[in-house]
Order: structure tokens, then sequence, then C-alpha cells
């Protein structure tokens, strides 16, 4: 069976279809197209293993089926190559030469190679005359061309028009080119993930999501694995709070780097708190992006990078969608008011929310200040004394599973009403500005053009977004335009899955699930979560907690 050069990895039970289908696509441009695989280093297995060329070995054997292994050996006795070559996997007749496993990265390979031999219908050869290698095609094949080095646009174009691609996101036909951009994302979600030796903290529930977006290409995703087996020197991830601290200490002590994971800002439709599994994470090497202590990778991107223009244009049109659709963290508010329909402003007074907080939330611990949800009401009440202020206390807190409950009466000495129904999407579309610690609810307000006072140190405080009231970091120099820094939180930072397919894919593709309901997971750990939640609920108001 021919399989094409373009194709999905196998991400652990992704249910896509295949990316490329049989039958001839419209001509296409074999130099453009060449270009771009050299730059992306994606078609064939680019996503195995990464394997070394023994020392003084500089030409690589392959063979495509075992049928064409006896060619492939006869071709190598003739040339006398047998001290200098090395094989992909086994090749019959050739026992007597190094073995690398199969599959393995052919891109990875090819760099070390200067000379590739195979039956012709290889794709490895492909990749070789890609890399710049000698390539020596054996026998008749789809890449016998290749023989002559001026024919490689033509084998390349002929190659990829051969078939006909679909996004697997359900967008219908895409271009090769298109193909080859999709195929780069995930190379580069690929190989950020191959240096990781250990993950740890990550429940079993999240799995399910979570290790399409942590998968090396080859392995299975090592989960909790004990300390003394991880290599001294690599990189572990954690999610700290539901890792063991003690194997974390003995990784540190071994020199292994921790790197942390976390949710991403656009979650899921549900929350963590009754084990929805996250549709996006985010995973820093640095430390997390709510611990103003250190820089994180975030951080070092709105600090640093020039964000290209086209990511900008991408980023607004995703803050708008996001805001006119009502999305946030936790899914979309389908039955939310538009800010006209809402209710009235009180006497025409000044509208303010105030977001609780969970109580041991590490954002809060990190970054909060050491201020708690009633002393931020007070902080709001001080800086708002005209104000009609709304609580909105936080969902973890009322599902009944997390700390930081404010008794109504101790909350009404300084705010005018608590609101527990409505969305934080749709009482950010009515006020007129919004108080917090370190909440996400103040970078979805920015999305929405609000006043934004912090009275921690949250990412998105130092700047010039927000009125800061924290201390935020003096090395935060940098001014960010809104766009630029929803580009930066939203596109550049996180990772996403798609519930349908299991894929990873762009903040874009979760948001049109999410619109389209179809990012709604639901399951029996779930429901006794939600039920669990609603008797801690009720016995909180029972005994006055």
């Amino acid at each position: 069976m021919t399989l094409p050069f373009l194709r999905i990895p196998p991400f652990p039970g992704h249910r896509a279809a295949p990316l490329a289908q049989a039958g001839e696509t419209r001509p296409v441009d074999g130099t453009a197209l060449a270009d771009r695989l050299r730059q992306a280093r994606v078609g064939g297995t680019f996503w195995a293993a990464v394997s070394a060329m023994p020392e003084g070995r500089r030409v690589l054997v392959s063979v495509s089926n075992p049928a064409a292994a006896q060619a492939v050996a006869r071709h190598m006795r003739n040339l006398d190559l047998m001290e200098k070559a090395a094989a992909l996997g086994r090749i019959p007749g050739l026992d007597g030469l190094p073995r690398l496993p199969a599959p393995s990265d052919p891109w990875h390979l090819c760099a070390q190679a200067d000379r590739v031999i195979a039956d012709a219908e290889d794709e490895i050869l492909l990749v070789a005359a890609l890399c710049g290698c000698s390539v020596e095609p054996v026998g008749a094949g789809r890449f016998a061309t290749l023989a002559d080095p001026q024919r490689l646009e033509e084998t390349v174009a002929a190659e990829l028009s051969r078939w006909t691609y679909s996004d697997p996101f359900g967008r219908g036909r895409i271009a090769p080119a298109q193909a080859v951009d999709l195929l780069a994302d995930w190379r580069r979600l690929i190989d950020a993930n191959r240096p990781v030796a250990a993950i740890y903290g990550i429940a079993r529930w999240k799995r399910i999501t979570a290790d399409n977006l942590l998968w090396d290409g080859s392995m299975p995703v090592r989960h909790d694995r004990a300390a003394r087996e991880v290599p001294q020197a690599s990189q572990a991830l954690a999610w700290i709070t539901r890792s063991d601290a003690r194997t974390l200490a003995e990784l540190e002590t071994r020199g292994v780097r921790i790197g942390e994971i976390e949710d991403g800002m656009i979650r899921s439709t549900g929350l963590g708190a009754n084990c929805v599994p996250p549709l996006s994470i985010v995973v820093d090497a640095k430390g997390p992006h709510f611990d103003p202590a250190q820089a994180s990778d975030l951080e070092i991107i709105l600090e640093t990078a020039t964000i290209p223009e086209t990511t900008i244009l991408r980023a607004r049109k995703l803050r708008e969608r996001l805001v006119s659709g009502g999305i946030s963290k936790y899914g979309q508010d389908s039955q939310r008011a538009l800010p006209e329909d809402g209710p009235p402003r009180s006497n025409g007074r000044k509208l303010v929310l105030v977001t609780g907080q969970v109580g041991d939330d590490r954002s809060v611990l990190c970054g909060g200040g050491g201020l708690d949800n009633l002393e931020l009401l007070r902080r709001a009440r001080g800086h708002e004394p005209d104000a009609h202020i709304v609580f909105k206390p936080h969902p973890d807190v009322e599902a009944g599973h997390r700390k930081g409950h404010v008794p109504d009466a101790r909350a009404l000495e300084f705010a005018d009403e608590i609101d527990r129904t409505s969305s934080i999407a749709s009482l950010l579309d009515r006020v007129d500005a919004v108080h917090v610690l370190t909440s996400l609810a103040g970078f979805e307000a920015l999305m929405r053009g609000r006043e934004v006072v912090t009275h921690g140190v949250p990412f998105y405080a130092g700047w010039g977004l927000t009125r800061d009231l924290g201390a935020v970091p003096a090395r935060r120099t940098r001014r960010r335009s809104l766009d630029e820094l929803v580009a930066a939180t939203l596109l550049l930072y996180p990772r996403y899955l798609d519930p349908v397919t299991r894929l990873p894919c762009d903040a874009e593709t979760l948001v049109d699930r999410i619109s389209g309901g179809q990012a709604n997971v639901r399951s029996a750990l779930i429901r006794w979560r939600e039920f669990q939640g609603r008797m801690n609920r009720a016995f909180g108001w029972l005994t006055g907690r």
C-alpha cells in the first residue's frame, strides 16, 4: 500500500480522517513546496524517534518493503560501502550493518548523512534530496527521478499533486501548502515534547485530553516516573499542585529541570473542579505565568517578542469572536443578554464587578499580594466609593469544592449585590470596570474594552493596559496593545485540542467546537462531582459557612 508523503502523526486515539486521499489535485509549484517542506521539516515519519547515525557512518540505507531488500543489498555490496553505512531497520542481506530503529525521524537522520541509498519507492529519498544529500534510487518507483538532482522540484510537485487534501477539522479541501503548514504546527509541538523525560501530577481524568498535547511522537507519555529513573540534567513537567513534593525535590537534587503545566485560558465547557478534562493547557519551562517572582515564558513573549502583523490580526478576530459569542474560560454563555438588554444601571452610578477567587489557588498565593476576597472587596469599595459594586464568587468555590467563601453578610458590607447566577461573560458585558486580584476575568474584561484594576500581579498587569495597584515587577517594561496581549496569551502560549478529532489544533478550531456545541463532555465522574458539589454547598448554607 502506497502511503502519501504528507500524513497525520499517529496521535494517541485520534479520530480524524486521513489528511491525504487518492486523487490528483491541481498543478502545484514544486519549487515553493520544496522550500516549504525544507523549512517545516515535515513529510514521511517526521514524528518518529530521533536517532543518531553511528560515528564515522555517513551513508544511510533503507528499504520501503521486504521485496526490495535483495536489490538494495546487492547494490550496496557492489559499491563496497559496508564500512561507511548504517541501515534503517533490519535489511536482509545487510545484517552486518549497524542498525537504526525504524521508524526514525528521517529528517534528523538525513541531516547527519551525506548519501542515502534506498529502493525507488522509499519516501526517505525525497527527504534526503530535500536535505541536500546525494541520493541513489534502486530500481523503478515514484522517486526514481531523484537520481537526477535537477528534477527534485519536479518530483516534489508530482508526489504532492497525486493526492487530494482535506482539512482534518472539517473545513473542506485544502491545498498541499496548507497541509504542510498544518503538519509544521504538529512538528513544533512534538519537537517541544521530545526532551521531556517524565510528567507528574496529571490526574487520569485529565490525561484523555492532555496526553495528545504532551506526546513526543514515538513513546507513550511517561507519567509519574520514579525520580531515580529520570536521567540527570534532563527535563520534566509537573502539574505542581497535584505532584508529590518529595519526588519533585528528588528530581531537583538530580539536576532535573521542572517545567509547569496549567490549564489554558480557553479551557473547556465545564469546571475543572467537576473533573471536566481540559481542552487547552499551557506548558511553561520557566515557571507559572501567574507567579511574578520570576519571568515566565508568557512574560518573556510579552517583553521581548516581535509579534507579526498577521498574528495580531488573528488575535483581533479571535478576540471579537470570543466577545460576541460570550465565550470564556469555562465555555459559552448561550443565554446571556446583550448589554442593552441587561438590568439598568443603579441611578446612573458606575457599575463595578469584583471577582472572587479560590482562596488557596496558586495564582492567589503567588500573585495576590496576601489579599483575600473580603479584603479585595474592601479595597475596591475604597477606590470606588460611589460605585454600584457587584461581587461574583468564584464558580469553583460556589461548586463547593474549593476555599474562598465569603459570607453574604460580610460581602454586602462593601458590595451592593452578590451575583451567583450570571455568567462572567454577561457580567463583563454590563459593567464599566472590574477589580481583581489575579483573576482571568481581568483579561476577559480587557478584551471587552473595560477598565481593569489589578490589586495583585496577574500576567496581564504591567503592559500599559491596566491600572495596577499591586507590586508589578520592574522588568515588565514593554508597552503592548490589547491585540498583542491577546496574541501572546491565546495564540503563542497555549496548546489546544480539538474535542472531535482529538488532534492538537489552533484556538480558532476549539472556539468553533465550543460555539457549535461540540465541546461538551459528560461522564459518570463529572456527574458525581456535580452532585458532591451540591451537597457541599447545601451543607455550607445549613451551617452558615
